[in-house]
């Protein structure tokens, strides 16, 4: 036997046949296409804001030859590190929602049963699964490769930290992959996956480092911290190769590729939790058992098991949409756990910033704001836009369809009900508002201004959600959809308007006021305003004027009425359709 055979026979070994079978299902996926072609034209419009910040405007300006070729390293530089930043967070967010339905499309097919009884083992399975998803992603960060060589020779940038940002978001991306298909194996919805997937990074990410800091800063350095840490998070990782590219002297230096084997290491951990489970679940619907989560049904032997009645009350859809469970079907004592476990983390962090003298502080409840309101928007970007798709998948969208209800009826009871859902999630922000406002830290007026906020937030992603869950076949593409809106309204959108109006040497009096209808800036500009023992203190808006209550109020108030329209708006246009796209 040649080498090239017992090569072939080494990795057939590994993927098996789900991996080829992955690949032929790919190839025939338009969504697929549709994912590369939004890749490229989020990485064009990249490129082409950082030109035209960087290039464009400097020529513009009347400099001479000379000073505009003396910038080209710096030019580089900032395409670079903008373009290795994009893909770092891009390829993670991609990853999380490709392996989302991984396994539990196998499960709830019943498929993975019949899967046992061949010789497809867990490991080629979990394994060829995961190498499918990952050769999608692997061939949209290729993308990128032909441009960061060509500006690499404008100088200042090494080739050894285009490697090491290459292999920090391979490692990464491998790590969440594993992440998101471990989850995939206990619930049936995309959804469920991918947000337990991104609350399970934040908090490997972003809460233990901030409680370690917090125990830790007065007995370790700074600097020793971050080069321990950066060992084991991508995020730091990244951020100290930024800083060795950006500066002469970075503060954190560490070994990429011991970081890089280390987080192979904990996904290889993963991968082997998820063949164990996953074995378990294929012999448990080899054998007849129904799988996590579907009601059982009983056994001829058994004989019928006494059923207890629900009567629907008031309207049908409201009904059973108010019977919908957040997560997916989880067990009582499960959720109860979680919620302990949650409450206490939090508390935890409320002491440690009392011990610093810090929850006087109006940045630090700025902070707690952002956090608890980044938490409600994830959750008022995903569950809307699963109300129709999860219908449609289950067959069940065209029964309701052909009953008596209404298209209103139908659509006021899916907003009813999404609203529903999301409303725990804000719990944590209003919780926290009222806490201190009881306390005399930060004034009640907080909690009107942050109803209003939320109240626009809610109505306006919901109606986007419903609609794309209405136009899209797949539950993940109307995520994707609800989310793609979000982040483009409120993140690309006025920083290209401002690039723009920089160039245009005009006044930025229009962006100025789209960035003040902005979520995130009001939410903040609120805290800061009322997070202080002595009273209101000014309302600092991107524009002039508006720093007193009345006119700060009229302003959210204001985009209230605007984000409202829209959400109206929407809502007619998915109703017109709700019987055009069975």
């Amino acid at each position: 036997m040649t080498t090239m055979d017992l090569s072939g026979v080494t990795l057939g070994w590994l993927t098996g046949p789900i991996f080829d079978k992955e690949m032929r299902v790919s190839s025939r996926r338009r969504r697929n296409y549709v994912l590369r072609f939004v890749y490229i034209g989020l990485f064009t419009f990249v490129v082409a804001v950082l030109w035209i910040d960087r290039v464009a405007h400097t020529m513009s300006s009347g400099y001479t030859a000379v000073y505009q070729a003396s910038r080209m390293s710096s030019v580089g530089i900032a395409l670079v590190a903008s373009v290795i930043w994009f893909q770092f967070l891009t390829a993670q967010i991609i990853a999380v929602v490709m392996l989302s339905t991984s396994i539990s499309d196998e499960i709830y097919k019943r498929t993975l049963g019949t899967l046992m009884t061949t010789p497809i083992g867990s490991f080629q399975i979990v394994i060829g699964k995961l190498a499918s998803k990952l050769l999608q992603i692997v061939l949209l960060l290729a993308i990128s490769l032909p441009l960061l060589a060509i500006v690499r020779v404008f100088g200042g940038v090494p080739w050894g930290f285009l490697l090491s940002g290459l292999c920090v978001t391979l490692t990464a991306v491998i790590f969440v992959s594993s992440l998101s298909l471990l989850f995939s194996i206990f619930t049936r919805r995309a959804y469920a996956a991918i947000l337990q997937t991104i609350l399970a990074m934040g908090f490997l990410f972003g809460f233990v480092p901030g409680i370690l800091a917090a125990l830790l800063h007065r007995t370790v350095s700074e600097t020793t911290f971050m080069s321990v840490l950066s060992y084991v998070n991508p995020f730091v990782t990244m951020a100290a190769a930024m800083e060795s590219l950006l500066s002469a002297r970075p503060t954190v230096r560490v070994l990429w590729p011991l970081h890089c084997a280390i987080m192979l290491g904990f996904s290889a951990l993963l991968l082997l939790l998820a063949m164990v489970f996953v074995r378990k679940a294929a012999l448990r619907q080899a054998v007849g058992a129904t799988p996590r989560g579907d009601p059982e049904t009983p056994g001829p032997a058994r004989g019928p098991a006494p059923v207890s009645i629900r009567r629907v009350q008031g309207p049908p859809v409201l009904w059973k949409e108010r019977r919908i469970p957040l997560l997916g079907k989880q067990r009582k004592g499960a959720k109860i756990v979680a919620a302990l476990v949650g409450l206490g983390l939090l508390l935890l962090t409320y002491g440690l910033c009392e011990r610093e003298r810090a929850l006087d502080v109006p940045e630090v409840h700025m902070m707690y704001t952002i956090v608890f309101f980044s938490l409600g928007l994830l959750f008022t970007m995903v569950l809307p836009a699963t109300c129709i798709t999860t219908e449609r998948e289950s067959q069940t969208w065209t029964l309701l369809l052909a009953t008596p209800v209404g298209d209103w009826e139908i659509l006021w009871g899916k907003l009813a009900g999404a609203v529903r859902r999301c409303l725990p999630a804000w719990l944590f922000l209003f919780g926290h508002v009222v806490v201190f406002a009881l306390a005399g830290t930060i004034h009640p007026m907080a909690l009107v201004q942050l109803g209003v906020l939320v109240a626009w937030v809610l109505l306006f992603l919901v109606s986007t959600g419903l609609y794309f869950s209405l136009r899209c076949k797949h539950t993940t593409t109307a995520v994707i959809a609800n989310m793609g809106l979000a982040a483009a309204v409120w993140a690309p959108v006025p920083l290209f308007l401002a690039i723009l109006l920089a160039m245009a040497k005009t006044r930025s009096d229009l962006i100025e006021t789209y960035m003040d209808m902005n979520p995130f800036v009001q939410a903040v500009v609120i805290m800061l305003a009322t997070a202080r023992k002595g009273g209101l203190g000014a309302y600092d808006w991107m524009q002039s004027g508006m720093k007193s209550l009345p006119s700060a109020t009229g302003w959210i108030v204001l985009t209230f009425t605007v984000y409202v329209s829209v959400g109206l708006i929407v809502l007619a246009h998915t109703a017109a359709r709700l019987r055009r796209n069975p």
